[in-house]
């Protein structure tokens, strides 16, 4: 009898997200300073000689990093009709916007000026997250956080195209983007270490000099040319926070009680709630990145006799990627009816 009561009171307490938790996924970046250290210094840089010299040239990493999360945020919302009725609007007519904008651009705008419009998206998006929640942590004064924000943002562009667009960008503007990131990076130095007289607890201090170690960081890697192991960095920290989001909201929401056919589905097949949503969207980005562009092009040839470029991984994905920075812009604050499902804990 008390260990079914200890079940049910387990069952009924709701699963909190932990700013521990959150802080220890930044580990990565020692660990990986450890290993470049340990690559320059006794192997005479064989892993770097063997990693990508981008990760989008490493297969796994696509399927493992980026799309993933992108696709469950867009199954969080568009299973859940309370939360398509709350937002579908918003969500339509973003759709129209993307549509008009890329209709319009693709004709009047250059690929390297759309790539870095969507580039500035992506890295705002990106730290806007991990500041975001930070914000919470460390209680900056406003213009301090804003700065802060904006130096880790412009900084972090700057080495995203340093990265990026090495192979496209002369000797002189490969060298113009270097000194705008040193410049940048020491500027955000500055401002972190300023900060730091704003913020009462040991805690806030660690976990800002967390988020602008993501941009420092990835500084650093760039320079030493560990390009994939720049990029990781805060690729790893932002989808690992963005699933400890989506899931302690799941659990939360669906455990003992699943609301939409995604969880009463796994729920008769005995599926752990825990484990639905990652499990859901790391396996439709696999079937999309894998056979999507072909399974889309054999439908179009039978049906039009025409193929279309990478539709479904660049279309339809970066659909979701834009409509996944918008969402995620609104989704999550206090007035948003998911934050009913989530909690914090130190």
């Amino acid at each position: 009898m008390t260990t079914l009561a200890m079940h049910a009171t387990q069952e009924k307490t709701p699963l909190a997200v932990s700013f521990k938790l959150l802080l220890a996924l930044y580990a990565i970046i020692p660990l990986c300073f450890l290993v470049q250290l340990s690559d320059s210094f006794f192997f005479d840089g064989a892993l770097l000689q063997y990693l990508p010299s981008s990760p989008s040239h490493f297969v796994l990493f696509q399927i493992l990093f980026g799309t993933p999360h992108i696709l469950a945020s867009n199954i969080l919302l568009t299973t859940n009709k309370e939360y398509w009725r709350f937002f579908h609007k918003k969500v339509l007519w973003m759709t129209l916007a993307i549509i008009v904008f890329f209709a319009i651009a693709n004709q009047v705008l250059s690929y390297y000026v759309l790539y870095v419009m969507v580039t500035s998206w992506t890295v705002y998006h990106v730290l806007k997250q991990q500041h975001g929640i930070g914000r919470g942590i460390y209680h900056l004064p406003g213009w301090a956080f804003y700065t802060l924000l904006w130096l880790s943002i412009t900084a972090g562009l700057a080495v995203y195209i340093g990265i990026f667009l090495k192979d496209t960008l002369t000797a002189q503007h490969a060298e113009w983007v270097r000194q705008a990131a040193a410049s940048l990076v020491f500027c955000l130095i500055f401002m972190t270490a300023w900060c730091q007289r704003y913020i009462k607890t040991g805690f806030g201090k660690v976990f800002m000099w967390a988020n602008s170690s993501l941009v420092i960081m990835s500084f650093y890697f760039y320079m030493q040319e560990y390009y994939f192991l720049a990029i990781l960095i805060p690729r790893l920290v932002h989808d690992a926070t963005a699933y400890i989001f989506y899931v302690t909201h799941d659990v939360n929401k669906h455990r003992g009680h699943p609301q939409n056919f995604l969880y009463r589905w796994t729920s008769k097949v005995k599926l752990n709630v825990f484990i639905v949503l990652p499990l859901v969207s790391f396996a439709l980005t696999y079937v999309l990145q894998a056979y999507g562009d072909q399974w889309f092009n054999v439908l179009t040839e039978y049906l039009f006799g025409i193929e279309i470029y990478k539709a479904i991984t660049l279309g339809l994905i970066g659909y979701f990627s834009l409509m996944h920075y918008y969402t995620e812009a609104f989704t999550w604050k206090g007035d948003s009816p998911y934050r009913q499902y989530i909690r914090f804990k130190p």
